[in-house]
């Protein structure tokens, strides 16, 4: 079997679409895309339920220094290439938070290697709770009446990422 770089550098030029797949820090992330369909195979066989004729395939991003990153697809047959590529983009945004929890929640540490799985989910859990705290506090406050009641105390994501540790 041919290597996939080897797959690559033989598509036709026409093979390839200039896609965005997002916007970044600087506008819209435009790679080179390519997407081949490798084999059809019958749904059920692998999902019952599910109907129709699925493709496994393979998808390759090319960007402009011409490293290339390889991606397998599994997918209704005829998906295009522009529905990969978005569903690509939300791959990004998954991988971003999952990096997030583990820097602010200590997993990058190992902290949590010997406890039980449903320890490892509380820790997701909290890791929500912060990010829900965090989209409230940058939320713009509404307009209150003088006669409310006064604000309640405010944590930083320290003391509150302090507070679950001690709790678990």
């Amino acid at each position: 079997m041919r290597e996939t770089a080897q797959i690559a550098s033989d598509l036709d030029p026409g093979a390839w679409h200039r896609l965005s797949a997002g916007n970044g820090t600087k506008g819209a992330r435009l790679h080179d895309w390519a997407c081949l369909e490798l084999a059809d195979l019958d749904a059920d066989a692998y999902a019952e339920g599910l109907c129709g004729t699925s493709t496994r395939g393979l998808m390759i991003r090319r960007v402009a220094d011409g490293d290339l990153a390889f991606f397998t697809t599994w997918c209704p047959a005829g998906t295009g290439i522009e529905t990969l590529v978005s569903l690509e983009r939300h791959r990004w945004a998954i991988e971003d938070r999952f990096e997030t929890a583990r820097n602010e929640l200590g997993l990058d540490h190992d902290e949590t290697r010997s406890w039980h799985g449903w320890h490892r989910h509380v820790v997701m859990l909290a890791f929500a709770m912060l990010a829900a705290i965090r989209t409230r506090a940058n939320a713009t406050p509404p307009k209150k009446s003088p006669d409310e009641a006064p604000d309640l105390i405010r944590w930083s994501v320290q003391e509150i990422r302090h507070i679950v540790v001690r709790l678990s």
